[in-house]
């Protein structure tokens, strides 16, 4: 199983995958705000959901872990 952390501290604006949904490189699968700034975070690997660890609203430490899948 593989896990995506967030890169840096932050509000959860937006998740947009759910448990099951297929990942692809590149695809932003949680967006988060800092600083009144945007930082999506993108999905590096093609694989499947199985975990989702966060909600929107939610604030999220450096190295959070975001969600965890399996490699396709």
């Amino acid at each position: 199983m593989t896990e995506i952390r967030a890169p840096i501290v932050g509000s959860v604006v937006a998740v947009n995958v759910e448990v099951g949904d297929a990942l692809t490189p590149e695809l932003v699968v949680v967006l988060l705000e800092s600083m009144k700034l945007e930082i999506p975070v993108e999905a590096e690997e093609y694989g499947v959901v199985v975990e989702v660890l966060v909600a929107v609203g939610e604030t999220v430490q450096e190295d959070a872990l975001l969600l965890r899948f399996d490699l396709a």
